[in-house]
C-alpha cells in the first residue's frame, strides 16, 4: 500500500500523476513512482522518499497520455528505489501498481525463478507484472484477470502495456479504487482526495470487480472462476468541496481540523434530534422502533482511535439503553470465530469506511448472518456499501493521520444512537431531553475548550521533554486516557501508557518518578473522591500531574502540585468527548515543539488497508 493515481486523457500524464501523488501524501509512505506510456513505449521512474525526490529526478523528456503512479508504505522489503512501485516485467512492456497483501507471493516467486525469471525487487508485487507478461490471451484485461486468478490476497491494481496504449485496467479486492470521469479524461486514484482537483464524477469498484478504463469512458466486470461477466457501474456526483482538501492558512491539516470541530459537530446533529420527544432521528439505521427494541447486545467493533471511541459508545449505550454493550479491536474479531447472535447489533466504526481490518471483522458478521450498521465518514467506501444501515458521520475530509473532528463526530454518532436505542427501552422522557439538550451544547464547549489552545499549548510544551508518560481515568474516562495515550504515541513519538486509574496500584505504579509525568482524567461524577486519591498516590511518588477535570473539582492540597485543565461540564454521560478535545490540541503542540512532521507520522498510514 498505499496510494494509487492514474490519468488517460489528452494532456501530458506525469505532471497530473505528480499532483496526484502530493496530494496523497497525508496517507504515510516511503517512496513513489510513476510509469507512462508515449510514443517511446513504457517508461518508469521510481524514488525513495517524498514525491518531490521523484518529481526532481524525471527525466526532461517523459511524454506519454496515459500513466499510473504510486506511493508506497513498505510491506515486502526495505524503503528504497528497487522496491518503489511501479514494477515491470523483464521486458519492460508490462507496468503495475498496488496496495493490498499477495499471501501466496513467495510461492509464486519461487515459481517464476523456476521458470527462468529474474526477480529485482522484494515486493509482493512484482510477481503481478510477471504473471501479466507470460499470458498469451489477446486482450489485456484477461491477461490480468489470469494473473488475478492465480493469487490469493487483497489488491487495489492499476495496469498499464506498451502493447494496449489505448487503456488502463485496474481491479479491486479489499482495497479501495475509484474512477473519476472528466471531459475526454479519466482519472483513476485509491482516494477521493488526488480526483477532486479535476471531477466530481466517481464511480467505486466494488470487491471483485475490475475495470478498462480509457479516454471515453469505462466498463466494468466482475472477475468470475470462468471469465469476465458485464456489470453496470454508474458514475455518480459526489458533494465535496475541493478546498477541504487544502490546509489553507493553517500549518498543518491537523491543526486546521482541529479547528473544525465545532462545525462538524453541529453538522452531524443537524436534523437527527428530536427535542419533543427526547430522542434521536436515525433513519439510515434501517431499524424501526420494534426492531430495536429486540436488540439484546451491541458489539462495537473499530482499530485505533476508532476502537477507543467504541468504547465510550459501548458506556454510553449500556447507561442509557441498558443493554450489554462493548468495543473489540476489529483486528482481532474473525480470528476467534466470534460466534455472531441474531439479537445482537453489531456496529463498525471507520473513518475511512476502507479499514481492511473492520471492513473484514463487517464480512464476517455478515457471512454469519449477523446485522450490521456502519459509522463512516465517506460514503460510496467499502464498509458503506457493505454494511446493512449506517450514520454518516458529516466531518468533512479528514486528511491528518490523527483523526480529530472524524472522531468526535463518532462520539457524537453514539450520543444519537444510544439515547434512540434508550427511549424505545426505559429511558424516560425527561432524560432524553436532558441528553439531546446536552449533545446540542457540545459544538458550543468545544469552541470554548479551542480558545484555550494558547494556555493547551504551553503544557504541551512541558509534557513534550518526558521520554514516557503515563494516561489514566476510571470507567467513562478509561477511553479517554487511551485515546489521549495514542495521540501522543501516534504524533509526539513519546512512549504513552494508558491504564485504568484503579489499576496503578496493582503494578504500574513502581513506573511512576520524577521523569514520568501522568496526564490523569478527572471529571467530577461519581468516582471524583476516588480519582482525587489515587493522584495522592501518584504525587507522593514524585510524579508530574496535569489533570483534566471539570471546574468544579477540589483537588485539594494537590492544587499547588498539579498542572490543572478545566473543560466545561456538560451531562456526566456526554462529559468524555469534551474530556478529549484537550488531549489532541496537547499531542499536536507536543508533536509541534518537537519539529515533527504532524500530518504525515513516520510508519503510519491514515488508511489501513492492509492486515
Amino acid at each position: 500500500m498505499c496510494g494509487i493515481v492514474g490519468y488517460i486523457g489528452a494532456q501530458q500524464a506525469a505532471p497530473l500523476l505528480i499532483e496526484g501523488l502530493a496530494r496523497l501524501e497525508h496517507r504515510g509512505y516511503d517512496s513513489a513512482g510513476l510509469a507512462v506510456v508515449g510514443s517511446s513505449g513504457l517508461r518508469t521512474a521510481k524514488r525513495a522518499g517524498r514525491v518531490r525526490d521523484l518529481s526532481d529526478a524525471l527525466p526532461k523528456r517523459f511524454g506519454g497520455k496515459i500513466g499510473i503512479g504510486h506511493t508506497r508504505w513498505a510491506t515486502h522489503g526495505p524503503a528504497n528505489d528497487v522496491n518503489a512501485h511501479p514494477h515491470v516485467d523483464a521486458a519492460e512492456r508490462v507496468a503495475v501498481v498496488h496496495n493490498g497483501i499477495i499471501d501466496n507471493a513467495a510461492a509464486l516467486r519461487a515459481e517464476l525463478a523456476d521458470a527462468g525469471v529474474e526477480l529485482v525487487s522484494d515486493t509482493d508485487t512484482e510477481v503481478l507484472a510477471h504473471l501479466i507478461a507470460a499470458s498469451t490471451a489477446t486482450t489485456l484485461e484477461t491477461r490480468v484477470a489470469e494473473a488475478l486468478g492465480r493469487i490469493d490476497g487483497t489488491y487495489g491494481i492499476a495496469v498499464t502495456h506498451a502493447d494496449f496504449p489505448d487503456r488502463i485496467v485496474v481491479a479491486r479486492n479489499g482495497s479501495p479504487l475509484i474512477i473519476g470521469v472528466g471531459d475526454k479524461e479519466m482519472h483513476i486514484a485509491s482516494d477521493l482526495a488526488a480526483l477532486v482537483r479535476y471531477t466530481t464524477t466517481v464511480a467505486h469498484l466494488d470487491d471483485g470487480e475490475m475495470a478498462t478504463v480509457t479516454a471515453a469512458g469505462f466498463t466494468t466486470y466482475r472477475l468470475e472462476p470462468t471469465g469476465l461477466a458485464a456489470t453496470d457501474r454508474r458514475a455518480k456526483e459526489v458533494e465535496i468541496d475541493p478546498a477541504a482538501y487544502e490546509a489553507g492558512e493553517h500549518d498543518s491539516f491537523m491543526h486546521k481540523e482541529l479547528l473544525e470541530q465545532p462545525a462538524r459537530a453541529e453538522a452531524v446533529l443537524r436534523g437527527r434530534t428530536d427535542e419533543r420527544f427526547g430522542t434521536g432521528h436515525l433513519g439510515g439505521l434501517n431499524l424501526d422502533a420494534r426492531e430495536l427494541r429486540a436488540i439484546r447486545r451491541v458489539k462495537i467493533l473499530g482499530c485505533g482511535s476508532a476502537y477507543y471511541v467504541g468504547q465510550m459508545g459501548a458506556s454510553l449505550i449500556e447507561e442509557l439503553a441498558r443493554i450489554p454493550a462493548d468495543a473489540e479491536a476489529a483486528s482481532e474479531f474473525r480470528y476467534r470465530n466470534p460466534i455472531i447472535e441474531p439479537d445482537t447489533l453489531y456496529v463498525a466504526v471507520s473513518q475511512s469506511g476502507e479499514t481492511i481490518d473492520t471492513l473484514l471483522a463487517v464480512q464476517e458478521v455478515r457471512r454469519k448472518g449477523g446485522f450490521c450498521i456502519g459509522l463512516v465518514n465517506v460514503v460510496g467506501s467499502a464498509i458503506a456499501r457493505e454494511v446493512d444501515g449506517g450514520i454518516y458521520l458529516h466531518a468533512g475530509p479528514e486528511v491528518a493521520v490523527a483523526s480529530t473532528k472524524a472522531l468526535t463526530n463518532m462520539f457524537l454518532a453514539f450520543g444519537l444512537l444510544s439515547v434512540q436505542l434508550g427511549r424505545v427501552r426505559d429511558l424516560s422522557i425527561a432524560d432524553g431531553k436532558r441528553l439531546i439538550a446536552g449533545l446540542e451544547r457540545i459544538p458550543g464547549q468545544i469552541e470554548d475548550i479551542l480558545a484555550t489552545e494558547p494556555a493547551l499549548a504551553d503544557v504541551a510544551k512541558r509534557l513534550s521533554a518526558a521520554e514516557s508518560l503515563f494516561f489514566v481515568g476510571r470507567v467513562r474516562g478509561f477511553p479517554v486516557a487511551r485515546e489521549g495515550a495514542q495521540k501522543f504515541k501516534e504524533i509526539s513519538y513519546r512512549h504513552a501508557e494508558a491504564y485504568q486509574t484503579s489499576e496503578l496500584k496493582h503494578g504500574p505504579l513502581a513506573l511512576i518518578s520524577t521523569e514520568v509525568p501522568t496526564v490523569a482524567i478527572v471529571p467530577d461524577d461519581e468516582l471524583v473522591e476516588r480519582n482525587v486519591a489515587a493522584l495522592h498516590e501518584i504525587s507522593a511518588r514524585g510524579g508530574p500531574l496535569t489533570v483534566i477535570t471539570h471546574p468544579s473539582v477540589d483537588l485539594g492540597d494537590l492544587a499547588d502540585r498539579a498542572e490543572r485543565i478545566d473543560v466545561p461540564r456538560n451531562e456526566r454521560e456526554l462529559d468524555p468527548i469534551l474530556l478529549t478535545i484537550p488531549l489532541q490540541v496537547l499531542a499536536y503542540h507536543a508533536a509541534l515543539t518537537l519539529g515533527h512532521d504532524i500530518d504525515k507520522p513516520r510508519n503510519l498510514a491514515k488508511s489501513v488497508t492492509v492486515e
